[in-house]
């Protein structure tokens, strides 16, 4: 995708993107497959809120309102997809398989693979910072994207563009390491050995606020077994959980 590179050097004269141009609007539209009737809701889709802010702007112009829909949007259809694939599973299953493929990792990873994050509109400090790469970040783009095509387009246009950004992926997302939700799979462990809840402790944060490393521990009954890294504590908790079900042989 050397072109997306070419397009973010002419869209990013002095460290910080301006309204984008028609052009550049028809590229991302290119990128997604979808052509918006009304290309406002595509802007707002793609202001961050520091972006608005360096404007001298309200919150309510930034693109939080549609992540806030466009959440609710991609929850009804991954929903939709499981349910319709999976008859034999339970509940249970489904809404673990839906909270992988709705996950903030998932989201940003595939928000990436669009090129989402050359077209998203931030403030030069937040820019400078490595905001654009920040996974909630490019996150919450993609459910505002998401909130923006639902209200130009309805429910169909919505259901094409998941399928393909992410649903098309499924196989590949669920059995990759990263999503496994070790957690719970740590927890039905415990609680089947009669030892209760893990617990876990923050021992440590490192680094700038925009690239904290955070270091937990997992305690069950009072030990410490399992130790994890991660660039947020859910992540730090997943590794920790991780490393525990590899110390207790049940991965």
């Amino acid at each position: 995708m050397g072109w997306i590179s070419s397009l973010w050097k002419r869209l990013k004269p002095s460290g910080e993107l301006n309204e984008l141009s028609p052009e550049s609007l028809r590229s991302l539209e290119d990128l997604v497959s979808y052509r918006f009737q009304n290309t406002d809701l595509l802007v707002k889709a793609l202001k961050h809120r520091s972006y608005v802010y360096a404007r001298q702007g309200s919150g309510i112009e930034s693109n939080e309102r549609l992540e806030f829909l466009g959440d609710a949007v991609l929850d009804l259809l991954v929903a939709e997809f499981l349910f319709l694939r999976f008859e034999d599973k339970r509940e249970g299953d489904l809404t673990q398989m839906k909270s992988l493929l709705v996950s903030r990792t998932v989201l940003a990873r595939q928000a990436h693979r669009l090129g989402l994050d050359a077209f998203v509109l931030l403030s030069a400090e937040e820019r400078d910072a490595g905001g654009g790469k920040q996974p909630s970040i490019l996150c919450d783009a993609f459910e505002s994207l998401i909130g923006a095509m639902y209200l130009d387009g309805g429910l169909g246009a919505c259901r094409t563009f998941v399928q393909a950004a992410v649903l098309d992926d499924f196989h590949e997302l669920i059995k990759e390491d990263d999503y496994i939700n070790f957690k719970s799979k740590l927890l039905e462990h415990t609680q089947g050995l009669g030892n209760g809840h893990p617990r876990y402790l923050v021992n440590s944060e490192e680094g700038p606020d925009h690239d904290k490393v955070f270091s937990v521990e997992v305690c069950v009954t009072g030990e410490r077994i399992g130790r994890g890294q991660g660039r947020s504590k859910k992540e730090a908790q997943q590794m920790a959980a991780k490393d525990a079900l590899q110390r207790l042989d049940a991965l």
